[in-house]
């Protein structure tokens, strides 16, 4: 079969699809199991075919332009001899008319269960392959996964695990477990045309049928096809230079103002109350002073070498900044400003003439419209924010300059350093692929979290996920989550698909870890930069209160936890160490005992027990806060209780509380399991991570037995994905 000769063929027809036949034929070449079948040109000959083929069959009406042959009446089953064959053949003649161009006939397998397989080409990532519970009802039970291609083995078969009627790939009601081996080969070789076939624009195989015996087969299939049209895409940035942006020794501020809340003032002020141990340069054609400093009236009077360019002056002045920057030999620009591409068609023609214009200048262009960047380790805080957060080793990357520095508060509040940050705007010269590219080689950066809305080049960001996700985690927030529409209306795959399935399978495929909430990217930020990596998803459950566990072990079965029971020997282990009436199971009640060394030794037992992989531990951090509240009431009511003794009650248990947190720390250093805290109560003075000294790992804390779960889910899903690479 000359299939290149095949496709240019259908290509230059009206139509751009091949037919039932051709589309089958072409499948096979790829190692897809297909049904045999017979193709006729008149009612005789389909007659004869039939008797040939041995009753009970199939029959079809065939044409590239007969798209939804079950709906136009083109496909009659089970037909038992000629009579009926040829009672089918002549109406499917009649509803076809002159887009008839033969008829297909097939045995009648006797499968009850039927899949759908498909591809499609992504306008962002390109080849995506699909495979779902099929049949007419495939649209209606949406029962269906993604991946990108390229496809592997692990790929195919984790598609086939994930789908909610997996069951019915076993054995079925008397009929034999599916032929796995042939179900991988059916979506390796779709992915295989989709990256050796560009101008196949979609595959549709529906049924997949599986026979009693197990064995696989397209019964139905459809190929359409387009010109390849490739996007035009930004080219990347060298790392080296997005680590410039990030480590100016000098900044020139364009656009500086004396005016409280503009941004040439904010941005200004905010820099210089950060620490910035460089030389600031305040630039405004109005020249004097700003907040006690020099104002250059041009770039060109600076006397010193400028790394960055921090620009605010409006959209329609940019452009001749350009010029001015280039015979300063200035590199960086950081556009705070906005009017660009985000203001619609005449903004985005602005936008393309000032990359063009920097792309010839040799000046690199950070933004427009970003809320600034910030580099803790440096002490460069050079945001619209105040907010300055402790230097750490979380990577920050923000398409909403606004929820970015919100993010970077909270971190601040809870003690999650940052490593550094930048709201990257409109993506102008700078993309999301590039910050992934520049983070993976830095050093400092354990983790990186990013807020995102969309991609500017989903193939390179998948494949720079997937590598970057190998060597460190990729936690995603993704904004704009809702349905797009389908991609297509012609067939199942198209009909199946939307834009955030397939942002999903980009995720699962690349390793990347997708949240949900904004708190969740922050918990997650924690407990990475601050635990050891959990090897599998056994919980053991420590609690001061037995629903508390309950409740928890409940989660923990909500998001793919295991809740194990506990061996005899850790229950004689524990048997010493709490009252006889304790519970014996997992979750472990402390039975509400107060001796503050049960809490310490029981969790050292659970963490040595080879049956579980990671410790929640509920209610021990924040009695502090209710013992505070209780001395309170004794003071009040009570006066035969001096305040100098219920102070000391107080410290002591504040005592007892710095005492368990370098404990936790300790036992993760020397069983390398993470432990994840949940407090009872929380003040101003607590925070999520708790720093201890000559430790690597922190203990954290959070306020809520859900998010402690899914911090661990979360972490125990990448620890798979490396598993897995």
């Amino acid at each position: 079969m000359d299939i290149e000769k095949l496709i240019k063929k259908a290509i230059k027809s009206s139509n751009k699809a091949l037919s039932e036949s051709e589309s089958k034929l072409f499948l096979k070449e790829y190692g897809i199991s297909v049904i045999n079948e017979t193709v006729t040109k008149s009612i005789e000959e389909t007659v004869k075919a039939a008797e040939e083929t041995g009753f009970p069959v199939v029959v079809k009406g065939l044409g590239a332009k007969l798209l939804h042959k079950t709906e136009l009446g083109l496909v009659h089953l089970n037909l038992t001899d000629s009579q009926s064959v040829e009672n089918a053949a002549i109406l499917i003649s009649e509803k076809g008319g002159d887009e008839l161009e033969g008829f297909l006939i097939q045995p009648q397998l006797k499968g009850k269960r039927e899949f759908v397989a498909g591809l499609f080409q992504d306008d962002q990532f390109g080849p995506v392959v699909m495979f779902g519970t099929g049949g007419v009802f495939a649209e209606a039970l949406s029962d269906v996964t993604f991946r990108i291609a390229p496809l592997t083995k692990t790929d195919a078969k984790q598609m086939l695990d994930e789908i909610k009627a997996h069951a019915l790939l076993g054995n079925f009601r008397g009929e034999n477990a599916a032929d796995l081996d042939l179900l991988i080969d059916t979506l390796l070789g779709l992915s295989r045309i989709g990256l050796e076939h560009p101008d196949v624009s979609e595959i549709d195989i529906n049924p997949l049928i599986i026979s009693p015996d197990g064995s696989v087969c397209a019964v139905d299939a459809l190929v359409l096809l387009d010109k390849e049209t490739r996007n035009q895409y930004l080219p990347a940035v060298n790392p080296v230079s997005i680590r410039s942006i990030f480590y100016p020794d000098s900044i020139a501020f364009i656009g500086a103002s004396a005016q409280i809340g503009k941004w040439g003032y904010t941005l200004v002020v905010n820099t210089a109350s950060g620490g910035f141990k460089g030389k600031m340069f305040l630039v405004n054609p109005k020249g004097g002073t700003i907040a006690g400093r020099r104002v250059y009236k041009s770039v060109s009077e600076i006397p010193d070498k400028i790394d960055l360019a921090v620009v605010t002056i409006p959209a329609s002045r940019v452009l001749d900044l350009i010029p001015q920057l280039k015979e300063k030999n200035i590199k960086n620009m950081l556009l705070i400003t906005s009017g660009f591409a985000e203001t619609g068609e005449e903004g985005r023609k602005l936008e393309k003439d000032l990359v063009k214009k920097a792309e010839a200048a040799g000046i690199l262009v950070l933004g427009p419209n970003t809320m600034g960047i910030c580099n803790p380790h440096t002490d460069f805080y050079c945001t619209g924010s105040p907010v300055q957060p402790m230097a750490g080793s979380t990577a920050v990357v923000a398409q909403s300059g606004n929820m970015g520095v919100q993010l970077l508060a909270f971190a601040d509040q809870q003690g999650i350093g940052i490593r550094g940050f930048c709201g990257s705007g409109n993506e102008a010269m700078v993309t999301i692929e590039d910050f992934l590219d520049g983070f993976e080689m830095d050093s400092l950066t354990n983790t990186v979290m990013l807020y995102i809305e969309s991609v500017k080049n989903g193939r390179r960001f998948f494949e720079s996920a997937k590598r970057v996700g190998k060597k460190k985690p990729v936690v995603i927030l993704k904004g704009g989550q809702s349905n797009a529409g389908n991609k297509a209306a012609a067939s199942h795959t198209g009909a199946l698909t939307t834009d955030s399935r397939v942002f999903d399978a980009v995720c699962r495929q690349a390793g990347i870890v997708k949240v949900e909430q904004p708190m969740d990217l922050l918990d997650l930020a924690a407990a990475f930069s601050s635990l050891p990596l959990s090897k599998g998803n056994r919980a053991a459950i420590m609690t001061i209160g037995g629903g508390w566990g309950v409740v928890t072990a409940d989660l923990c079965s909500q998001f793919g936890l295991e809740v194990p029971e506990l061996s005899p020997e850790i229950i004689k282990r524990i048997d010493k160490i709490l009252p006889p009436y304790w519970s014996r199971s997992n979750p472990v009640d402390l039975v509400g005992e107060n001796d503050t060394s049960i809490p310490m030794t029981v969790k050292e037992e659970l963490l040595k027990w080879d049956g579980c992989d990671a410790v929640i531990n509920l209610g021990i951090l924040g009695r502090r806060i209710f013992i505070e509240h209780f001395t309170d009431s004794v003071l009040k009511a009570d006066p035969s209780y001096s305040s100098d003794f219920l102070k000391s009650v107080n410290e002591s248990m504040a005592k007892f509380e710095s005492q368990y947190i370098d404990h936790i720390a300790k036992l993760m250093e020397i069983y390398k399991k993470p432990v994840f805290g949940v407090s009872l109560l929380t003040d101003e003075n607590d925070k999520t991570v708790y720093k201890v000294k000559d430790n690597s790992f922190k203990p954290i804390f959070f306020q809520t037995p859900e998010r402690a779960v899914k911090a661990f889910s979360k972490m125990y899903e990448y620890q798979r994905f490396l598993d897995r690479t």
